[in-house]
């Protein structure tokens, strides 16, 4: 088990005063299973009122708005969560059972496309080929194996609209490419898949106290007889390291900040992480 905090600071710098804002910030991390949330505050400056919901996908938002003029907006969460391996199921369905009326219509939000995760022919004959040689746990793996073969991890290759199959014409981009173009696969073959925002501790021999700059992570949940992770960035199962946020359908449902506001000119965005191993 470990224990970690995270610190993720967004800002924002309006070109002229924002006379008025709403938002909603999807940064607190999932309890369930894997993961123990300690201890979680999203915080604003200027201060603002704030709501807690969760979303129907079952992520925790926290909605505030501002209506008092400002020139900068900054959204800090912090987090204490404790975190295990994550759990294989343990029951396997076939492919039989996944082409069901029961399994197809329980997870159709999951198995269709999205504009971030269009069909395509050519990921579904690649698709057809796995699936003659595994049964659909495996099938997973050997999808987020192809899609390592086909994207160079390259930061700054795809935006935040990029879908899928932008980065796969490209042949690069970053987690969140190599999530959506999963996704694609697995859902060509049938296999219900969703989208994980979180975070990820890079160091597997971290010291207790030292904090490290981190980054946001995203990586996949396939439903193979029960819900379980895999990183086709890295090529692994998620262990203690990953902190789970978010899921949905892709990175629209879990996007960590978004909201509209009242005033003129662009915005400057500055994001920081802090991970500290606590235990």
């Amino acid at each position: 088990m470990w224990r970690m905090r995270v610190v993720h600071s967004t800002g924002y710098a309006y070109k002229s005063p924002v006379t008025a804002s709403f938002n909603e910030a999807r940064l607190t991390p999932r309890s369930d299973s894997r993961q123990n949330v300690i201890l979680n505050r999203v915080e604003t400056v200027p201060a603002s009122r704030s709501y807690r919901y969760v979303d129907y996908w079952g992520t925790a938002v926290t909605a505030f708005d501002l209506h008092a003029p400002h020139t900068e907006l900054e959204v800090t969460s912090s987090s204490v969560v404790e975190t295990e391996v994550g759990e294989r199921p343990e029951e396997r369905v076939s492919w039989d059972d996944l082409d069901s009326e029961a399994v197809l219509d329980r997870f159709d939000e999951v198995l269709s496309p999205t504009r971030y995760t269009p069909t395509s022919r050519r990921i579904q004959r690649v698709g057809e080929r796995i699936a003659k040689d595994h049964e659909p746990h495996d099938a997973v793996i050997a999808a987020a194996q192809w899609v390592r073969s086909e994207l160079d991890y390259v930061p700054g290759t795809t935006g935040v609209h990029s879908s899928g199959l932008d980065a796969l014409r490209e042949g690069k981009g970053v987690c969140q490419d190599f999530a959506h173009l999963s996704l694609i696969m697995l859902r060509s073959m049938g296999i219900p898949a969703r989208y994980v925002s979180g975070y990820l501790h890079p160091n597997s021999r971290a010291a207790v106290g030292d904090t490290i700059d981190g980054q946001s992570h995203a990586w996949i949940q396939a439903w193979t007889g029960g819900w379980w992770h895999y990183d086709p960035t890295n090529d692994a199962e998620i262990n203690e390291r990953y902190v789970s946020v978010g899921v949905g359908r892709n990175y629209s449902d879990v996007t960590p900040l978004k909201g509209i506001y009242s005033g003129e000119g662009s915005t400057d965005l500055d994001v920081v992480v802090e991970i500290t191993r606590l235990a």
